[in-house]
């Protein structure tokens, strides 16, 4: 099992350095059959992660699938102070409140992930705040920072950059944020059993950190650090990133169809390397994805793989389902199924317009001069051609010319859809 797992983290692309990988095989090894404990930190900055979360919560996923016990620490603490890893200037402190609120709402994306209820190696979650509050100034000056050379930490490269933009340097107390995070692990060693840190590649220098002080505090202890590479597109573009801004892991900021298009749109070169990254797909299970990917780009086979396991394991399976069915009406234009809530999340992207519902009474409204009212044609002429050639639908009803809007196209008594070609859709709204 102890194998197993550092072996799958290799094989999925989730292994950038290990601290001490023979060691912390024979520490696994020996642990056995109980179980190993390790953690992994999340900033409470928003009251929800993103999706580049989704790779450190995989990676306790992966760590309690083996057998061992996964704790997820929110930063209640050290969200007070804010992490200066790959950050060129300070950030904005948060206050209290805002901190206790992020708290409160991120817990809810852990508990359809892990297993917090039963079992040897059931997963905990807790909050640093409620050892580093109760730390004092001189305390932390004689129980931590005499441990440190203020020589060593100038040279960790989330300080050392800082301190070479001279307009924006580096304060005190982000320069302090490593004794924390060392002190987080420490604390969690003696109190909690805690042998392994993971993180992203950022979090090297505060990991080894951490290890240092457990080392310096208590002879012969057993520390490790694992840490996966920050994740990247093939393109170059940012990964977690649209046009409407990041892919949240929470439905009130981005929803479950949303989330689902993200990951069906994933790029040929980049769904191999999410599919193995984001997903508990087995091994034989991708490759079997990578064969039919390569055998018929067009199906994209791997995409759907990959934005039904990922929507299902965030969202449940019915928020799958809907998202899927979505996706499919959307694609061949017939929407009339859609309950209220679908419909919405899925032309949330398509341009919209709202006109009175009582122009839909009598005769209701043409279709050549409403084609070119809501910018689906450019002129009555391109707009009759488009009538002409069966381009238009109406809530995935084929309409010609001689067609109009009435009260009876009208779904969920409010929306009138309607899509010239395969992608130009254009909603409108009737009050």
């Amino acid at each position: 099992m102890a194998s197993n797992f550092i072996d799958e983290m290799r094989w999925r692309g989730q292994v950038h350095q290990i601290t001490n990988e023979d060691g912390l095989r024979q520490h696994l090894a020996s642990r056995e059959p109980a179980a190993a404990v390790a953690y992994c930190g999340f900033d409470p900055t928003a009251p929800s992660l993103t999706i580049g979360n989704l790779v450190s919560i995989m990676g306790l996923v992966r760590w309690q699938r083996a057998g061992h016990t996964p704790i997820a620490i929110v930063g209640g603490g050290t969200g007070f102070i804010g992490d200066p890893s790959g950050k060129s200037a300070e950030r904005t402190l948060l206050t209290a409140d805002a901190i206790e609120h992020h708290v409160a709402c991120i817990r809810r994306i852990f508990e359809p992930v892990l297993e917090f209820k039963s079992g040897p190696n059931k997963a905990a979650l807790l909050n640093n705040a409620d050892w580093l509050t109760k730390l004092s100034f001189i305390d932390a000056l004689r129980d931590i920072g005499k441990h440190f050379s203020v020589n060593m930490m100038i040279q960790k490269e989330s300080v050392r950059e800082r301190l070479h933009n001279r307009d924006q340097g580096i304060s005190y107390t982000e320069f302090s944020y490593m004794l924390l995070q060392a002190y987080d692990f420490d604390y969690l060693h003696r109190h909690h059993g805690v042998t392994v840190q993971f993180g992203g590649s950022d979090q090297f220098g505060n990991i080894v950190c951490g290890m240092d002080l457990i080392g310096r505090r208590e002879t012969h202890a057993h520390a490790y650090g694992l840490t996966w590479p920050l994740i990247t597109k093939a393109d170059g573009t940012k990964f977690g990133k649209t046009e409407s801004g990041a892919v949240w892991l929470t439905a009130d900021r981005t929803s479950p169809y949303a989330f689902y298009q993200f990951w069906l749109n994933a790029g040929d070169d980049d769904v191999l390397k999410f599919l193995k990254t984001f997903t508990l797909l087995s091994q034989d299970e991708i490759n079997g994805l990578e064969a039919a990917q390569k055998a018929n780009p067009g199906e994209r086979a791997a995409q759907r793989a990959l934005a039904r396991a990922c929507t299902e394991m965030i969202h449940g399976p019915t928020e799958r389902d809907h998202a899927e069915a979505a996706a499919k009406a959307l694609f061949s234009g017939d929407i009339a199924g859609l309950p209220p809530r679908t419909l919405k999340e899925a032309l949330a992207s398509a341009p919209s317009s709202t006109h009175a519902k009582s122009l839909l009474e009598g005769d209701g409204v043409g279709l050549v001069d409403f084609l070119v009212q809501i910018g689906l044609a450019q002129s009555k002429r391109e707009s009759r051609e488009f009538l002409a050639n069966g381009s238009v639908s109406i809530n995935g009803r084929k309409v010609g010319a001689e067609d109009r809007l009435r009260g009876g196209d009208l779904l969920h008594a409010e929306t009138i859809a309607i899509r010239r070609g395969k992608k130009n859709w254009h909603v409108t709204t009737w009050g």
